[in-house]
């Protein structure tokens, strides 16, 4: 008789999601889903968390996940901006220390962010540059702090999905899910929900043409480090997605699509001037996807727009064209 060999089990479950929708009761908000007029479209609003992004799911869950014992010491991160915010307001509300290990060129209005919610800046390197994750390993080893990934681990990811949850609530009869990507964590949260509950809806990751690594992961079947990342959608430049966050994307997307930085522009712009919507770059290349004729669909379309924290110079170049 032949065995089979083992099966890993996946990374994170339905239960994991729907545990970590429990515990961001009252943390995280349930954002709005925004019906655009004369399109089949919706616009899941992540940019009205309360740091202005979706990260506050994961972040706050694997803080919370830590326990008493595992975060007295405080936390730390490497971050181009949005999970740093997270991780500085989630600690706070713990009532603990977190150092955010940002790159030297992060956005101010992002470093502003993880400022004002209490967190410790330190800068080292280029953006997503090895340097980042050394130093915030440094405060591990040295100073006794617990690391909070940005999307390379269970609990972030389980946080991440609770929005999936959220779409098939608001909206009933979704037939596509379009998911910025930048390590995964968001589109392998979102994807684990949606295709737990509702298997045939099609689950799509959208990503700037100049970081195109989760189509190199999909094309070459395992994750792939790209030697260079550059986009106007800073939040994006992963340059490779993570491992936990691939074991899921393989089970439940089958396809990316890449945009321009021209095509982010103008949904940055199409966004504002057409639903009064402040979207970051990073957030917005969902609907650039839409909006450059990239996405068939049989049904009604959920665009995720993943943050909201954009340099005021930026957002007025992009809007005024």
């Amino acid at each position: 008789m032949t065995v089979p060999p083992a099966v890993a089990p996946l990374p994170v479950s339905l239960d994991a999601i729907l545990a970590a929708r429990r515990a961001l009761a009252g943390v995280a908000v349930k954002s709005p889903m925004v019906e655009v007029a004369g399109r089949p479209l919706y616009l899941k609003c992540e940019h009205l968390q309360p740091i202005g992004a979706f990260k506050i799911r994961g972040a706050f869950t694997a803080i919370d996940r830590l326990g008493p014992a595992g975060r007295a010491g405080g936390v730390v991160t490497s971050s181009s901006g949005n999970h740093g915010q997270a991780v500085a307001w989630a600690a706070r509300r713990f009532g603990i220390r977190s150092v955010v290990v940002m790159p030297e060129s992060a956005p101010g209005v992002k470093v502003a962010g993880v400022r004002s919610h209490g967190g410790e800046v330190v800068f080292a390197g280029a953006t997503r540059s090895p340097e980042q994750q050394i130093r915030a390993e440094r405060f591990v080893a040295e100073e006794g702090l617990a690391m909070i990934p940005p999307f390379d681990h269970p609990d972030v990811i389980a946080g991440q999905g609770t929005a999936g949850l959220e779409i098939l609530e608001q909206v009933p009869a979704v037939a596509t899910v379009l998911v910025p990507v930048g390590g995964g964590g968001l589109l392998s949260g979102i994807a684990t929900a949606i295709k737990a509950l509702r298997p045939e809806v099609e689950i799509i990751g959208v990503e700037p043409a100049g970081a195109p690594k989760l189509a190199a992961a999909l094309a070459g079947g395992r994750p792939v480090l790209l030697g260079a990342t550059e986009s106007v959608a800073d939040g994006l430049l992963t340059r490779a997605v993570g491992a936990l966050p691939w074991a899921l994307i393989q089970q439940h997307v089958r396809r990316a699509v890449g945009v321009s930085d021209t095509e982010i522009g103008q949904a940055v712009r199409w966004l504002f001037e057409h639903q009064g919507l402040k979207v970051e770059p990073s957030g917005a290349v969902s609907v650039a996807a839409l909006l450059a004729g990239r996405i068939e669909s049989p049904g009604p379309v959920v665009a995720v727009l993943s943050g909201g924290n954009v340099d005021p110079d930026v957002f007025q170049r992009l809007v005024t064209g």
